[in-house]
């Protein structure tokens, strides 16, 4: 298990692609963005997107699979906050995600010496290495104790 002492500001992973179909972006907008773009291909066709695309709530629930998939085993305790999301360009029918993760600050807890927090950038790439989604997420990370 990885824990705050075993990373390092800099530190870099890549996960592995999920590609999406259709038929998940449909399912998933009519459960939780059921707008037309998100749920019917003709309407789509006649939106800003010019065809079906997947919410950006899916893309990011994606990416949180993706990272939770390539975590090296982490002793993460929490997720604690989100910042600066940002969908750069929608994703597709068929558009493969990959994610890659760097660790931009780490910071021992003031209140608790059996934690620190890691605070990662997050770039969604699908095939092309065009950038999707962006964002910035810190965890709560388990301390090495002398417990």
């Amino acid at each position: 298990m990885k824990l705050y002492e075993d990373v390092s500001v800099g530190d870099v992973r890549q996960s592995d692609g999920y590609t999406v179909s259709k038929s998940e972006i449909v399912e998933f907008g009519e459960k939780y963005d059921p707008q037309p773009f998100h749920t019917d291909a003709d309407a789509a066709k006649d939106s800003v997107f010019g065809g079906l695309v997947a919410s950006g709530w899916q893309t990011a629930a994606i990416c949180m699979r993706l990272n939770v998939e390539n975590s090296e085993d982490m002793a993460t305790q929490a997720g604690v906050g989100v910042d600066d999301l940002r969908w750069h360009q929608p994703l597709q029918p068929g558009d493969t995600l990959r994610l890659r993760t760097e660790i931009i600050d780490k910071r021992p807890s003031d209140s608790d010496p059996s934690r620190g927090y890691i605070t990662t950038r997050h770039e969604g790439l699908n095939q092309d290495d065009e950038l999707v989604i962006s964002y910035e997420a810190t965890a709560m990370i388990r301390r090495e104790t002398d417990e």
